[in-house]
């Protein structure tokens, strides 16, 4: 599986949120950058250090006119609790059949402690307000992912 290409417009999407509400990548076209981040599974300890970095981080991005979605095979009662307990202030889309994952390129093998089996692998997307995609992040650090975006965004997408 390989990504879509950078600076090919991004493959749509439409998916469910936290809250049931449809989320649309068209919904920000013209807008905002969208930063489309895929995770493995909510409430995992190096997917809340990812999501409290983006959670701290939002008026910065905000101010480089981007929001930022965090998708995962987790159903929307999971994302709700995982909103609630660490104070995330950004949507989280459910992927639960990896859909989009697919899509994106990102569902393939994972191998942990000697087991291998399909999942989510951690990549960012950056979207420009023209819907195209500007950048891919393969090598996500979960530490240091909001920074690397931001500097990313501000040193590419003025």
């Amino acid at each position: 599986m390989s990504f879509p290409k950078v600076g090919n417009l991004a493959p749509a999407f439409t998916m469910v949120n936290q809250d049931g509400e449809k989320v649309s990548l068209k919904d920000f076209k013209g807008k905002k950058n969208v930063v489309l981040y895929f995770y493995p599974k909510a409430m995992t300890p190096g997917c809340t250090v990812q999501a409290c970095g983006i959670r701290d981080s939002k008026n910065p991005l905000k101010k480089l006119d981007t929001v930022v979605l965090g998708v995962s095979p987790d159903e929307e009662k999971r994302l709700v609790k995982f909103i609630e307990r660490d104070e995330l202030n950004f949507d989280l889309l459910s992927d639960p059949e990896h859909k989009f994952a697919e899509k994106y390129g990102c569902w393939g093998l994972k191998k942990f402690m000697g087991k291998e089996y399909m999942g989510i692998l951690r990549t960012t997307f950056i979207i420009g307000k023209d819907g195209r995609l500007k950048h891919v992040m393969d090598k996500v650090k979960t530490k240091t992912h909001h920074d690397d975006v931001m500097n990313w965004i501000k040193e590419n997408l003025k």
